[in-house]
């Protein structure tokens, strides 16, 4: 029986942090210049008020594919049958997206000087909470010079907004972004060493998120990095019954950040991953609706970023534990839609989408290699569509047929029966190069069932699907081909299906 493994993607990028203290901080170092941008690829999120900024990834191993699969930052596992040898994913972890700014501006708001006053009674309660946090950074140790540059430098900025939220409690700005650099903190404890301190850091940071949501319930950036802080927590407390209400917890508030900012993939693919982890330690009746409800976060993040190959790879991973699950038990844990053959076809198809997207991926690449062989070979996709005659798109219901299709990197071809082979019937083709858009279409002319129209320099071509999941996933597919061709990475989609 082989292993899962869950990949862990941690970015927290310091150039900007030593940029700043750079110019504040005696130091023997001279740190390249770097702009402050935002990293398509950064589980950091841009976001409207100054924060702590991304970095490299960190990929870290660890297996397990007994249980649903978990992915991109929070995990996802899934159970195999005990007595069969099947191929392992391995799953990406959330993308904890924070803003992309440099120190400087993270600090721009606070003053240049804050003169300690001694704290009145009333907030006496306040300058103890504070200091004890401060206590907690200070105990964080590093084992090189590189991690104490950055210890300092969040001490430094830990002491500022301490200082600034003690000068005026109602600093919303300063209180968001005080828990921004805990949550840093927290990342930067050891967690074989101190568990403990980090959830406290963590826990500290979610007050600080709470407190100024409250004072300003509009800002969509602290409900988004304070359901990651959660989130990090929950992982701490493994399957416990105060784990479950940690991620349940961190749902609300992925949930509550895109009702304030709607079109925000990362929060997406984050609240589908919080939600494949909650459904790993509710019990069996919640797992269908939760499992459900992922699929249709990642599949969102999808259309709302068409090459955000993490959410890409993150459905497959969700797929490949529902076959996983379907091949033990008999039964799909969300219905009856497909055999655990075709989810396993599925997931084939969207890890084989983000390993083109994203070749130099590793993870992507090991995955690859174990469902590769479960793709319909040689095409991507194979199916079946009601379609009408070929160069008649208005011809009478009954004149429209059923016919299988298959989809590969070049297109989108109709295929025939020996029997119609014999009479020359002419075939629907769609090339990747004509396709203007592909979308779902509900023209009452058009025969009932869910319908595609797929927009083509040669004018519309309808097909009608047998089942509104198995339109959903001809339109992911068409379009994740169509992506594929136009990012200029449609050889290496040709190398994975032809071989």
């Amino acid at each position: 029986m082989l292993c899962n493994y869950q990949q862990h993607i941690d970015y927290i990028e310091t150039s900007h942090i030593f940029q700043f203290l750079d110019s504040t901080m005696p130091t023997n170092k001279n740190p390249s210049e770097s702009q402050t941008k935002h990293n398509p690829d950064s589980k950091f999120h841009p976001l409207q008020e100054p924060a702590i900024p991304s970095s490299p990834e960190n990929i870290n191993a660890s297996p397990n594919l007994n249980q649903s699969i978990h992915s991109n930052d929070i995990h996802n596992h899934s159970t195999i049958d005990p007595g069969r040898k099947v191929p392992t994913i391995i799953t990406l972890r959330k993308d904890k997206c924070r803003q992309t700014v440099n120190m400087k501006e993270l600090l721009a708001d606070s003053p240049s000087s804050v003169v300690s006053t001694p704290p009145s009674s009333h907030e006496s309660g306040r300058h103890k909470e504070l200091n004890s946090v401060m206590a907690l950074i200070d105990s964080i140790t590093s084992p090189d010079e590189e991690g104490w540059s950055r210890h300092r430098m969040l001490t430094f900025a830990a002491k500022r907004y301490a200082s600034a939220i003690e000068t005026n409690p109602d600093d919303y700005d300063a209180l968001y972004n005080w828990a921004l650099v805990l949550q840093e903190c927290a990342d930067s404890v050891n967690l074989d060493a101190n568990s403990h301190s980090k959830d406290a850091l963590l826990k500290e940071a979610c007050k600080m998120y709470d407190e100024a949501t409250q004072l300003n319930p509009a800002l969509h950036d602290a409900y988004y990095n304070w359901a990651i802080a959660i989130a990090d927590r929950a992982k701490l407390h493994g399957r416990t019954k105060e784990a479950e209400e940690l991620w349940k917890q961190a749902t609300k508030n992925y949930e509550k950040a895109l009702q304030l900012s709607w079109n925000s993939p990362q929060a997406l693919n984050n609240w589908g991953l919080a939600l494949q982890e909650l459904s790993a330690i509710v019990p069996a009746r919640e797992k269908q609706t939760i499992i459900k409800t992922a699929i249709s976060k990642f599949r969102a993040a999808v259309r709302l970023q068409f090459d955000f190959h993490r959410a890409i790879y993150n459905l497959g991973t969700v797929l490949y534990g529902l076959a996983e699950d379907t091949s033990r038990t008999g039964v799909s844990p969300v219905g009856n839609e497909f055999s655990a053959n075709e989810l396993y076809s599925q997931s084939a198809i969207y890890i084989a989408a983000a390993h083109a997207l994203r070749p130099s991926y590793s993870v992507y690449t090991s995955a690859l290699k174990l469902v590769r062989s479960m793709l319909p070979l040689p095409y991507l996709k194979v199916g079946y569509f009601l379609v009408p005659p070929v160069g008649n798109q208005v011809a009478p219901h009954c004149d429209w047929k059923w016919f299988k299709f298959v989809l590969n990197h070049e297109g989108l071809q109709q295929i025939h029966d020996d029997e119609q082979k014999i009479n020359d019937r002419p075939a629907i083709i769609v090339d990747i190069l004509d396709i203007i858009s592909v979308a779902v279409c509900s023209d009452l002319t058009l025969p009932p069932g869910p319908s595609i129209c797929i927009d083509t320099v040669h004018g519309p071509v309808f097909l009608i699907a047998d089942s509104r999941e198995s339109l959903d996933s001809w339109l992911d597919a068409l379009r994740l081909v169509y992506t594929i061709f136009a990012r200029g990475k449609i050889d290496i989609l040709a190398g994975i299906i032809t071989g």
